[in-house]
């Protein structure tokens, strides 16, 4: 008999196969859903900060006319604000109850944060909500001059700290790979306590349409090829820190799967290839994985759970030099 489960967060997961968060994971029947597809967890849809403040933001210029709001525009831009919060935090909530009676699977909650402020309340109704786990999905970049890069990591751990103050359930951090020193990041983030890391967020391309001369957008979903970069950086980190990786980006098959699972990853989260195949590829990875573990002797994940991580060695940098130059040399 194949075991496929895994520990992750301290989650006890049937298979390390987690839906990610998306429209595909907002209401009660859409978690049934992946459910019964055969994920061992769910990452519920994001409560999206920025929709927050972009919702008030309308709100407010349709009640600009209105000459006391004028007035008192600070305290009716917190009031809408503020309520606009208890409306999506409330919908998320009943989301959770309700699922919470219906579902098995641990279901993880997802706050999309670009700021400090005002999401540990979100986080501790949540956890009194009946969530397993949260994520923190930390979306900030910056284009001013004035806020450095030693600026955005600092509010990402600021943002961890009071959320991890606020709860005892696990956290997962889910960031970008954009940071000017992301293993120094990745070690910052682990030493701030949380069980997971996922890696990585990922951002819809631009592009220029020549004929219109407008922006568009590309690469709307991820393709196995965009696995490399999740691929090296787990392998790097899965051994040098002290909490879960999880991958994100990239992963669509069954090999892919095995792929990050050897490079010591805890568990993966898949979106795109759900969009793109249906929920049945949930099954068909699984099978896959079962086939080469039994092809490899494999009865269970932890047989072969981090195997290849070594690969890197203890100088990263002189390895990826050097397989630099032989690939280039005996091209």
């Amino acid at each position: 008999m194949i075991d496929l489960s895994v520990n992750y967060m301290g989650l006890q997961l049937k298979n390390p196969i987690i839906a990610g968060s998306s429209g595909m994971s907002q209401s009660v029947d859409d978690l049934l859903v992946l459910e019964d597809s055969g994920v061992g967890a769910i990452v519920m849809k994001s409560l999206f900060e920025e929709q927050i403040y972009l919702d008030a933001a309308y709100l407010f210029h349709h009640k600009e006319e209105n000459k006391s709001c004028r007035q008192h525009y600070f305290e009716t831009v917190d009031y809408i604000e503020n309520h606009i919060r208890r409306e999506y935090l409330e919908s998320c909530i009943k989301t959770i109850v309700e699922a919470k009676k219906r579902t098995s699977i641990p279901l993880i909650a997802s706050i999309n944060c670009i700021s400090a402020s005002g999401w540990t309340s979100f986080a501790t109704k949540l956890q009194e909500a009946g969530v397993d786990a949260l994520e923190l999905n930390i979306a900030v970049q910056s284009f001013d001059p004035l806020i450095s890069a030693g600026m955005i990591e600092d509010l990402h751990l600021e943002i961890i700290e009071k959320v991890r103050s606020a709860v005892n359930i696990p956290i997962a951090i889910k960031i970008s790979p954009y940071f000017s020193d992301i293993s120094n990041m990745i070690n910052n983030i682990s030493a701030m306590g949380v069980n997971g890391i996922v890696l990585f967020n990922r951002f819809i391309s631009s592009d220029i349409d020549i004929d219109t001369m407008k922006v568009t957008f590309v690469n709307k979903y991820s393709s196995s090829a965009e696995l490399p970069n999740t691929l090296r950086w787990i392998a790097l980190k899965s051994g040098d820190i002290t909490c879960d990786l999880c991958a994100s980006t990239g992963v669509h098959s069954g090999s892919d799967l095995i792929k990050i699972l050897l490079a010591g990853a805890a568990a993966t989260q898949i979106v795109s290839t759900l969009y793109v195949n249906g929920c049945g590829q949930v099954e068909i990875m699984l099978n896959e994985i079962k086939s080469w573990m039994a092809e490899k002797g494999y009865s269970s994940i932890k047989e072969f759970a981090g195997k290849v991580c070594n690969f890197i060695t203890d100088t990263p940098a002189s390895y990826e030099r050097i397989q630099f130059m032989k690939y280039y040399t005996h091209s």
